[in-house]
């Protein structure tokens, strides 16, 4: 039987390590896909768990030079806060040095340490300070799969034996501008990768973490009910049924219900939705959500990863840890760079030698190809987009299931739209009422509207149907006191009956069924709309049109799609009367009515056929097919289960307009993707060919590598500030 797998991966330095994983991990037969991220530093396997389980997989993971610690609720994420005094020390070793080089520049030549104490200084980072980068790299070349350590490695001990050579060979011991080593090139080599990965890592870590962010939400301590006297505890001794109690300022703990008491929450980080909502006794509250008025006690229901925000931390964690199909391409190339440059490498040390006739300059350029090219910018561009794009979606409430979807969604070009639910409310309302005059009294009626209301709701209370309630809860709504009706019967497709004190027989259904012919001039709303008719002892009074009202963003969201050069369709399992009558008022042009779940997933079907990429937006079960067959379907969040299931992406706030938001931010983040690629590519291919010709030290090498991871990352970090058209306004 498969099953799915996440581990948290340290150890990492680079594309080519994650490279290593995946190739390490697909060639075990019992394994069936294994995905490695470099930037989420997670590994998601999917493996026969009848042949092996993940306790197995992490140890060889392990064994290939790295730590793995699986990813459950209850270890989300693995800490990491603490600053390396490797690094600090680093740092300090190459100050000297800097001013030196300083000095060099200006023509202070007397600035530089003498050669014995360069040595000395080098001696320290090379044979203790970069241990670290050894073993990753003999590791990396065990495991058959060359990283970036190893370039940094081969270039820095290089640059080490040469200089020692030198000092020794030619009593350099006492030379004060070290005109013949070059230690300070490794020193600095060493002190700057190592820095851009501590940057590089922070950066991730800090910014494009939105599930440190989601941790925050919860409070630590919450004040609980025990033994009816209020108390201050930990979170973690909560228990499903306590009584929880939350005031201004406060965040909910937990999924539940109020119990007493009033106020206002904000749930924006479920829902992507600005405004507060109101809770009252029988509302339901989420963990995470802060009270912004008034105070409450609620019942917990759910804890921890059982909540709602529990399950967007796993959502969005696994996502963000998926590939999305593009990232292959820098896959490709980073899993045979490394193995290339160094070749180059060789050869610009060969050719240099051959024409300057000197090997101590072909030396250095070769050193100068080795750091230029290590490929972490190239490893990080999809993967930091992804995760700062994924971040951005489930701020707006939307939750993709992984990268692939998130890819796919930026391309779309074609959105099918389901109406029921999803453009309207999914509920019937009274959208009409028609009042029978008096024959041969003009402008008299039997009854007025409000009796009319009084009279249908009596028989429609004992009805289960969806219109009869509507009518009902109209009724209720304007404070008509109903009587108790007797002898209900109901008679299938037909309607109601039932007997009213003081009144007789009353019948509610279909206008045969009580005997009402409508006028024909009764306006649009009535040609598309449910019709309840009512009569009394045989006589009819009148009607009720039912309709399902559009939901209040749907045209600016139909709209916003048009704006964006992208066509829409509408399905519903109406009739095609209904249909076209709600696509006519949010100005769609291809509607299909009459549609079943099977006619809906062929028409989706054709469309892609066509040359389209498609998404699909329902919720009922009714949707499921279309939604799988779709190239990206969004579900609603809370609608049927079936339909979550099948689709790609949840949205949160039952809203065509969220669906807008995620095909925009999905079109940023690919945008982003792009950008990131072409400055990562660029750079290696641009830096390579300077450090051969010589035009780049070793030194600004190893600084222009840890600048290039920096800018991707910085790149990225700008979803985070993209605006999405028509979302804020909301």
């Amino acid at each position: 039987m498969q099953q799915k797998v996440r581990f948290h991966i340290s150890g990492m330095t680079c594309q080519a390590c994650a490279s290593r994983i995946e190739k390490v991990l697909n060639k075990k037969d019992f394994v069936q896909t294994a995905s490695v991220n470099f930037a989420s530093e997670e590994a998601q396997v999917v493996f026969d768990n009848s042949r092996t389980d993940a306790a197995a997989l992490a140890q060889i993971i392990t064994q290939a030079g790295f730590n793995a610690q699986e990813k459950t609720a209850a270890a989300p994420l693995p800490s990491e806060n603490h600053t390396d005094w490797r690094l600090w020390l680093l740092l300090a070793v190459n100050v000297p040095f800097l001013i030196g080089m300083a000095g060099m520049m200006v023509g202070h030549h007397d600035w530089m340490m003498p050669a014995l104490w360069q040595f000395a200084l080098a001696s320290v980072v090379q044979l203790w300070l970069a241990v670290p980068f050894y073993k990753s790299a003999w590791a990396s070349i065990k495991g058959g799969l060359a990283n970036m350590d190893v370039l940094v490695t081969i270039g820095t001990a290089a640059i080490y034996l040469y200089s020692v050579w030198m000092m020794f060979r030619h009593g350099g011991m006492g030379h004060h501008g070290g005109e013949h080593v070059y230690f300070e090139a490794g020193v600095m080599v060493v002190g700057f990768v190592s820095l851009g990965k501590f940057l590089e890592h922070r950066t991730k870590k800090s910014s494009l973490d939105s599930l440190g962010l989601l941790l925050k939400l919860t409070p630590h301590q919450v004040n609980v009910e025990r033994g009816g006297q209020w108390q201050h505890l930990p979170l973690d001794q909560v228990q499903a049924g306590d009584l929880i109690r939350a005031g201004h300022g406060e965040r909910i703990a937990a999924d539940g219900i109020v119990e007493s008491g009033s106020g206002w929450a904000d749930e924006s980080h479920l829902t992507g939705e600005s405004q507060p909502e109101a809770k009252t006794a029988g509302s339901k509250v989420l963990a995470g959500a802060m009270i912004t008025d008034g105070s409450m006690v609620y019942r917990a229901l759910r804890l921890g990863s059982q909540t709602l925000l529990g399950d967007m931390m796993a959502a969005l964690s696994e996502a963000q840890g998926s590939k999305a199909p593009i990232a292959r391409v820098a896959d490709k190339a980073a899993a045979v760079f490394v193995p290339a440059v160094v070749g180059i490498a060789a050869l610009t040390f060969i050719l240099t030698w051959l024409f300057k006739g000197d090997w101590i300059p072909a030396m250095i350029n070769a050193v100068a190809v080795l750091v230029i090219a290590c490929p972490c910018a190239l490893g990080l561009a999809t993967p930091a987009a992804i995760m700062a794009g994924m971040g951005k979606a489930a701020k707006h409430g939307i939750w993709f299931k992984d990268a692939a979807a998130m890819e796919a969604a930026a391309r779309v070009n074609v959105v099918v739209l389901d109406k029921t639910g999803t453009l309207t409310e999914g509920r019937p309302e009274v959208a009409a009422v028609y009042l029978r005059p008096f024959e041969n009294l003009p402008g008299a009626f039997a009854v007025d509207e409000n009796e009319l209301y009084r009279l249908a709701a009596s028989v429609g209370q004992n009805a289960a149907h969806p219109l009869a309630r509507a009518i009902v809860q109209t009724a209720s709504a304007r404070g008509i006191t109903l009587p108790l009706a007797g002898n209900v019967h109901t008679e299938a497709g037909a309607g109601v009956k039932a007997d009213i004190d003081g009144i007789g027989e009353v019948k509610i259904g279909k206008p045969d069924y009580c005997g009402l012919t409508l006028p024909k001039n009764l306006g649009p709303v009535w040609k598309t709309a449910s019709i309840v008719a009512v009569s009394a002892n045989g006589r009819a009074l009148g009607a009720f049109a039912l309709a399902d009202r559009l939901k209040a963003d749907s045209k600016q969201a139909v709209g916003r799609l048009k704006a964006h050069g992208i066509e829409v369709y509408m399905m519903s399992g109406d009739n095609q009367g209904v249909a076209d009558y709600i696509a006519a008022q949010l100005g769609i042009s291809r509607a299909f009515g009459n549609m079943s779940p099977r006619g809906k997933a062929a028409e989706v079907q054709k469309l892609k056929a066509a040359g389209n990429t498609v998404a699909m937006v329902g919720d009922g079960i009714n949707d499921a097919p279309a939604l799988a067959a779709a190239d990206v379907g969004f579900a609603m969040k809370n609608g049927a289960d079936i339909a979550e299931h099948t689709a790609s992406a949840t949205l949160m706030q039952h809203s065509a307009n969220q669906m807008v938001d995620a095909l925009l931010i999905s079109r940023a983040t690919l945008t982003n993707i792009k950008q990131n690629l072409f400055f990562a590519f660029f750079y290696n291919i641009s830096g390579i060919p300077l450090a051969a010709l010589g035009l780049l030290s070793p030194v600004v090498a190893g600084a222009a590598m840890a600048l290039s991871s920096i800018s991707v990352l910085g790149n990225a970090l700008r979803l985070k500030r993209v605006k999405i058209d028509g979302s804020e306004s909301r």
